[in-house]
């Protein structure tokens, strides 16, 4: 009896010890915040692709909703303009204005009264990724089926679709100039170039070390999403994606992202992936990063910037650790040889030649370099300062979470490029504005510049001579 009655204490006392614990577990704070990805998943693919499948309707409907409120996403194209290869150019505002305001009323007001009165328009807040939570590299339909039909590699995701009209994006495929050979026109013969096809088209055009730089550009390698490990998000085991498949052609195909050196999450900006032409001319590199040269960028991207910028996560899903002194030089070598594609009506200067140029556009070239002061941070010839510049935006607003993104302060950007501009739609860093239009009102009022109507149209018809 004494044997079962110590059995007896023991266990009682074993339970107040257990009750114990439990009760400081439950008074303990929830977890801190990590600035790491969880590295040993314990559900299975199965369970993972069915429930984010399931998901995808309610998160895509989600965000389209958030697109048709902010933006007209019509097919308007502008008579008569085009890019380099003939793909229409959209025209027109297409951000919505809040009811019953006019962009001449709300120019007039101060940004603190757009603000306390909640009018900034809500295409000019940032744009969220369309699971913006979830994030990762987003491609548009063209270049998911293209690169299946030349390579067998799906790069479609199960749990989101791409989320901005083909109308909106760059022509595909996009023209390739070299620096090198200004004679030969666009070297792509209109082809979308892959580890299929890309020696057939430049081999006696670069030099070895050039065409093995290529080579590494359009050779897929793991990445976040693409990949063989259980929380990829492509339904079978991927080979990766390549440098190539959103810098396609050495352009842009208007891919998404999420930047990789930001935390927490809903801090990090979308990305609208820049064009490569004209990197020779560029001493900054990535919207916010400012490397400082295109090897450290290739380099960056390689290690880090496909996995998130988490050398635990990119270690789970091999990471491509290229060698600086040869592979990433010669990658380099390649992309610097990408250039600007043709503007007939420049002069050397890179300033409108008065012979060719119209009456319209002359005037919108004096308003750049003057009242509309683009100028200042876009000089000629090349049309970067290639420096950083903090626009203040959230002046305008107060900070609000946006279908998971926080829009508040966005910090200092690289002055982008507007060589080429019109080929490269949609603009800012995270493709907010989906115009040359929505670019110029976003300017007028960021910058308080009060421009006119007729103002605004020339300015934006010098922006497509450029």
């Amino acid at each position: 009896m004494r044997a079962y009655r110590a059995i007896g204490k023991s266990a009682a006392v074993l339970a107040a010890v257990a009750a114990s614990v439990a009760a400081l577990y439950s008074q303990q704070p929830a977890p801190r915040p990590s600035s790491y990805a969880p590295v040993a998943i314990h559900e299975d693919f199965a369970s993972i692709l069915a429930r984010m499948k399931a998901a995808k309707p309610d998160v895509m409907k989600r965000h389209m909703a958030l697109l048709e409120a902010r933006y007209d996403l019509s097919n308007r194209p502008a008579p008569g303009v085009t890019m380099t290869r003939g793909k229409p150019l959209q025209q027109g505002v297409r951000v919505k204005l809040p009811a019953g305001m006019t962009w001449e009323r709300l120019a007039q007001m101060s940004p603190e009264e757009i603000r306390d009165k909640d009018l900034f328009p809500q295409g000019f807040l940032p744009l969220p990724h369309p699971n913006h939570p979830e994030g990762g590299m987003l491609f548009p339909r063209f270049l998911i089926d293209e690169i299946k039909r030349q390579e067998e590699r799906d790069l479609t995701r199960f749990d989101l679709d791409f989320d901005l009209p083909d109308h909106f994006l760059p022509e595909f495929p996009a023209p390739i100039f070299l620096t090198t050979r200004p004679d030969l026109g666009d070297v792509s013969r209109g082809q979308l170039v892959t580890i299929a096809n890309y020696y057939q088209l430049f081999n006696g055009i670069l030099n070895p070390k050039q065409l093995e730089g290529l080579r590494l550009l359009v050779t897929p390698f793991p990445q976040q999403q693409f990949n063989q490990t259980e929380d990829r998000r492509s339904e079978r085991p991927s080979r990766g994606v390549a440098c190539f498949d959103c810098h396609a052609n050495g352009h842009t195909n208007g891919a998404t992202h999420l930047v990789g050196d930001i935390r927490p999450q809903e801090f990090r900006h979308r990305i609208d992936t820049p064009s490569l032409r004209g990197v020779n001319i560029q001493r900054l590199f990535g919207s916010q990063r400012a490397l400082k040269s295109v090897e450290d960028f290739t380099e960056f991207e390689q290690r880090a910037a496909y996995f998130d910028g988490d050398p635990v996560i990119a270690t789970k899903k091999g990471v491509n650790i290229l060698d600086r002194g040869s592979q990433v030089h010669f990658m380099a070598e390649f992309q610097a040889l990408l250039d600007f594609p043709p503007a007939p009506k420049l002069g050397v200067d890179g300033k409108l030649d008065p012979r060719k140029a119209t009456a319209e556009e002359l005037r919108g070239q004096e308003l750049f370099f003057g009242k509309a002061k683009c100028g200042t941070c876009h000089p000629a010839p090349y049309y970067t300062d290639n420096l950083m510049h903090n626009l203040r935006a959230e002046r305008f607003y107060k900070p609000r979470l946006i279908n998971g993104r926080m829009a508040s302060a966005d910090g200092p950007i690289k002055t982008f490029t507007l060589r080429g501009i019109k080929d490269s739609p949609p603009y800012l860093h995270d493709g907010r504005l989906l115009t040359l239009e929505d670019t110029v009102e976003f300017f007028n009022l960021i910058l308080e510049l009060k421009l006119t109507a007729q103002e605004k149209s020339d300015l934006t018809a010098f922006l497509r001579t450029l």
